[in-house]
């Protein structure tokens, strides 16, 4: 199995508990003999790395230096995902099983892979706007919004890590209850329940696992 992980943090670039979590479950990926990539940005590193444990990053910058807020940096620094992501699919000659994206910041880079290559995705779920701006209502925030329910809309599976979170996204944008699967991190089968995610989204294309 061949998967690329989407994190806008990724060790070193810690911005909050994604980081850590997303480490871990490349790390567990790895191990567990799937090809893993992780295309992540940051701000100098960039490049191709493999690091320890077999992980293969990714990192990229954003070429527009200037933003006047979050949603126009997303959106631009959305085309280098694409172009890092394109590059690992055309590299193994199109064998690609999933994108896991995590959050809503590389939804629109993996809809279009999507729509132009055929890679499905899963959304993993850290956060909502709705809870991360109370009374999310400006065009700002709607505009944030209509991301992530464009990422509920086109994503295989939703994975959530809550049955709170699950309830609140159902409420939220009306995702079908059958379409979330809620997995808790740090519990025992935590790694399992993921790998069994991953394989009934994606896991299409002739792969070795």
């Amino acid at each position: 199995m061949r998967v690329i992980i989407f994190s806008w943090e990724f060790p070193p670039r810690i911005v909050g508990q994604l980081a850590s979590y997303v480490k871990e479950l490349a790390l567990q990926l790895a191990k567990n003999k799937v090809e893993t990539h992780v295309v992540t940005y940051h701000d100098y590193l960039t490049g191709e790395f493999t690091e320890n444990g077999g992980i293969r990053t990714h990192r990229v910058t954003n070429p527009v230096k200037t933003h006047i807020s979050v949603l126009t940096w997303v959106l631009t620094l959305n085309q280098e995902v694409e172009r890092a992501a394109a590059n690992i699919y055309y590299g193994a000659k199109k064998q690609l099983d999933l994108i896991d994206a995590h959050e809503w910041h590389f939804i629109p880079a993996a809809v279009t892979l999507k729509k132009a290559l055929g890679i499905p995705f899963i959304y993993s779920v850290e956060s909502l706007e709705d809870h991360r701006s109370h009374g999310a209502n400006s065009p700002f925030n709607m505009a944030i919004k209509s991301i992530e329910w464009l990422g509920m809309y086109e994503a295989q599976k939703i994975v959530v890590k809550s049955d709170w979170m699950a309830s609140e996204t159902t409420k939220i944008y009306k995702v079908p209850t059958e379409k979330i699967q809620v997995i808790p991190p740090k519990t025992a089968t935590w790694f399992k329940t993921i790998l069994e995610t991953y394989k009934g989204s994606g896991w299409k294309r002739g792969s070795n696992v």
